[in-house]
């Protein structure tokens, strides 16, 4: 069978090479080395890599996030954030679990775990004027 052009690949890997800057919105639906330079918006539904060479300045969306190199922006992945010892991150981290490397630099926020709810959108939605009351809870006490 002969394979169609316009098919994507479940194995692609899309390539940024060194020596190249890309400036704008980048969208794949497979994963993406970037070993030169990106100015703008990634959204990416499989893995992103960023080499010891690659930079990225600008948000981030993806599945999965690789990062030997130098991330300026805001990052949101769904599922596993690694920061190898050479990466020097600046920017707020948000994803499912982050694994960070002796040696590597991150500076900024981080937020983990599985998002339920978006508080940002809890927070937007909420009135001025009242104060946002947390969840009444109940205590249970264990008998000795």
């Amino acid at each position: 069978m002969s394979k169609q052009p316009n098919a994507s690949s479940p194995n692609q890997i899309n390539m940024i090479g060194e020596g190249t800057l890309f400036e704008g919105t980048l969208t794949a639906k497979s994963d993406v080395r970037i070993s030169g330079r990106v100015v703008g918006k990634l959204n990416i539904k499989g893995k992103i890599i960023v080499s010891q060479e690659g930079t990225i300045e600008g948000e981030i969306k993806a599945v999965n996030l690789d990062v030997g190199g130098h991330i300026q922006g805001e990052i949101d992945v769904s599922e596993r954030v690694i920061l190898k010892s050479s990466a020097r991150v600046e920017g707020n981290i948000r994803a499912g679990r982050l694994v960070v490397e002796e040696g590597a630099v991150f500076n900024g926020k981080c937020q983990m775990g599985a998002r339920t709810v978006d508080s940002e959108s809890i927070l937007s939605k909420a009135p001025k004027d009242k104060p946002i009351e947390a969840p009444k809870t109940r205590a249970i006490s264990q008998a000795s």
